[in-house]
């Protein structure tokens, strides 16, 4: 059986076959052709939504690790699709480069995050499928097609956010950046101030992002900038700050917020009480991405970065009639516009604003409010959250909906790589 992380997508009918080799994975995807199965992948299974589900084959990624080629003079490294973002952190640091950019979590495959447009904050940069300079597609039949800027450039555009839909993605190219140190600065802001001054925080910030605990008025702040600082030491501070306090600790009063929902707000509001200054310095990839061991499922939105606030406020006020338990924050970041067929960042800078919920509470009305208020707003779903969107509604979201269709047929006529939730959200018969 497959499962997501969050337990919430589960696939219990589903073979699931872990290829270690390019030639293994070839002779797996000719033999579902010829039992005629459909075919999805995956990668660390940090999707909310059923991209992967399936009741015929999945094909995991974990088994295509590692490094291909360096080119150190162009910055581009040749990886497996496979290949886990916080493996691959420390990969090319030793070859003394980095991603400009990563999301909050690094135990993604680096195939799964870019394909369903995965980010991490600040305005000067893109979702993490921007940073793709190639891919590689390998076909229903086994053959394998190359895309770039140069070479087959409309399944470059349509295919760096593609969710698994235009065939196997074997390996990807990155654009890097030589290796550096970021200064994480962690402090506590009125929410209001924080909105207000928004634009100011973001502009003097390399990436900058807040926090707002629900039934408060205070929000987290954390602010990156580069740094020739010292790498702070791996110490036992650090250990109880991101793993005995932000994890063991919060999964205890979230699991009693669940016990007795009534808690929630009561400890929500201990838990904001708590945010205060800090400083830490790392590596790039160690400094971006965070420990997430309390499991949770999550709904996020891109909304023109204009709507944001607004979008919040209503949000604010959505949750201030005490109508759902709620014990997690709420995520609010800045990416850079772009113009990929499928990015919700498309042809423009966007605002995300991320709500969860603990696993095993429940969501469903909490979430469906949320995306009302995002839509009224011009937001687009984050494609691995939870969000109820299908055929007709995106294409009226997205510019080039029919031009990535065309694309799919072109690529996988027979619809070897699609799902029943996948021709639902295409909007297939």
């Amino acid at each position: 059986m497959w499962r997501n992380w969050s337990g919430y997508v589960s696939c219990p009918q589903a073979r699931v076959v872990t290829p270690g080799t390019h030639d293994e994975l070839v002779a797996t995807l000719r033999e579902a052709a010829r039992a005629g199965l459909p075919v999805r992948m995956a990668g660390g299974g940090h999707s909310f939504t059923p991209l992967v589900a399936s009741t015929g084959l999945i094909v995991s990624l974990d088994g295509l690790q590692g490094i291909v080629a360096v080119d150190p003079q162009a910055r581009v490294a040749r990886v497996r699709a496979g290949t886990r973002l916080w493996a691959l952190g420390g990969a090319l640091a030793e070859h003394g480069l980095a991603m400009e950019n990563l999301g909050d979590i690094n135990v993604q495959s680096i195939a799964g995050a870019t394909s369903t447009g995965t980010h991490g904050t600040g305005i000067a940069f893109g979702n993490l499928a921007t940073q793709i300079v190639g891919l590689s597609f390998v076909q229903a039949d086994g053959s394998e097609i190359a895309a770039s800027a140069t070479e087959n450039a409309d399944l470059f555009q349509g295919g760096r956010i593609g969710l698994g839909s235009l065939g196997v993605i074997s390996e990807i190219s990155l654009a890097l950046v030589p290796a550096y140190r970021l200064r994480l600065e962690r402090d506590r802001m009125d929410l209001e101030e924080c909105l207000v001054r928004a634009d100011e925080l973001v502009a003097r910030n390399r990436n900058f992002e807040f926090y707002w605990m629900p039934h408060t008025d205070v929000v987290q702040t954390k602010a990156w900038n580069i740094t020739d600082a010292p790498a702070d030491r791996h110490d036992w501070k650090r250990w109880a700050n991101d793993v005995l306090l932000e994890n063991a600790a919060f999964g205890a009063l979230c699991g009693l917020g669940k016990a007795v929902p009534a808690l929630c707000p009561p400890l929500g509001r201990f838990c904001a009480s708590l945010f205060s200054r800090s400083e830490q310095v790392d590596a790039s990839h160690s400094m971006l991405a965070t420990v997430r061991a309390v499991r949770f499922n999550e709904m996020e939105w891109s909304l023109p970065a204009a709507r944001g606030a607004d979008a919040l406020r209503e949000i604010r006020a959505l949750i201030a009639r005490r109508e759902f338990p709620l014990m997690f924050p709420l995520e609010y970041r800045w990416v850079r516009g772009d113009d990929l067929w499928l990015s919700p960042n498309h042809g423009r800078d966007s605002v995300h604003i991320s709500v969860h919920q603990y696993r095993g509470m429940p969501f469903q009305r909490y979430f469906d409010a949320v995306q009302a208020i995002c839509l009224n707003h011009g937001g687009r779903p984050h494609w691995g959250k939870v969000h109820s969107l299908k055929g007709r509604q995106l294409a009226a979201l997205y510019p080039r909906w029919d031009d990535f269709l065309a694309l799919r047929e072109r690529m996988d006529p027979a619809g070897r790589y699609l799902s029943p939730y996948m021709r639902e959200l295409f909007g297939l018969a």
